[in-house]
């Protein structure tokens, strides 16, 4: 079995394609995602198909539930009130579950949501793959990463039509046919850079936007810029995920035909 140390860049790309396939398609993957419920849309504490009563308590949410609700948090079945914050592991890892169901607390911009992950979901019954070009060393190239002096903030409409604030920490360089581009990127905890982008097949022989995750830059702001690796955002795969739309800047001003493409159901 090939892996990411494989020193065949074929072989190392199959592998990394089957593993986001398996990723995507897992019971708790993003296929799986049925709904993103904002409490601040139901005051009364009542989210349609989703046991128990949900309150906004400020910097923390309350679920009351009964024992006829099936409610478990931490793995207990409970019957009263339990008080969450955030979930930030795995999903399948998560506080609230409902029968195969995970019940995910979620927090943006102050405002407090439960997303629904749900294995049944007609989604994930339906989902065949991941379309995606094959390698081709064409589009793995040098790059650097240059950072803002500051990082900044932009407003950006995001899938479900809402502006929300995107974090940008820098600019991603690169050249193709001679010519130099640049995607605006954030920073990941580990390091990695993180860009929101569109191109010439966008919408049409692609989905309407792509992720780009390069590794962590070196010191002196070289990083290697393997498009082949372009992913389908979450949004892809179920439209209950909120992903930013690509900054303005972000849409490249040529066809590339690499990566992920768009997902093939049944």
């Amino acid at each position: 079995m090939s892996t990411d140390t494989d020193p065949d860049p074929v072989r190392n790309w199959k592998n990394w394609h089957e593993r986001r396939v398996a990723a995507v398609s897992a019971p708790h993957g993003p296929l799986s995602l049925t709904g993103t419920h904002w409490l601040s849309d139901y005051p009364e504490g009542r989210i349609p198909a989703v046991p128990g009563v949900w309150r906004d308590r400020g910097d923390e949410v309350s679920v009351t539930a009964a024992a006829g609700d099936g409610i478990t948090v931490d793995g207990r079945p409970l019957t009263g009130e339990a008080v969450l914050t955030a979930d930030r592991g795995p999903i399948d890892e998560s506080r609230v579950a409902h029968g195969g169901r995970r019940l995910v607390v979620m927090r943006r911009e102050g405002l407090w949501a439960v997303r629904d992950f749900d294995p049944d979901s007609p989604a994930r019954r339906a989902f065949v793959t991941v379309e995606a070009t094959p390698y081709d060393d064409r589009w793995v190239l040098p790059g650097r990463f240059r950072p803002y002096a500051e990082s900044r903030t932009v407003r950006v409409e995001n899938a479900d039509g809402r502006e929300r604030g995107l974090g940008l920490a820098g600019e991603l360089a690169f050249s193709v046919d001679g010519t130099e581009h640049r995607l605006q990127v954030a920073v990941e905890p580990d390091g990695s850079l993180w860009a929101v982008l569109a191109d010439g097949t966008s919408g049409l022989t692609s989905y309407r936007f792509r992720f780009l995750r390069p590794s962590p830059p070196a010191p002196d702001g070289t990083v290697t810029v393997d498009l082949n690796r372009v992913l389908l955002p979450p949004c892809a795969f179920a439209e209950h995920f909120i992903c930013p739309l690509p900054p303005p800047g972000n849409t490249l001003p040529f066809e590339l035909p690499a990566g992920e493409r768009n997902t093939v159901s049944r």
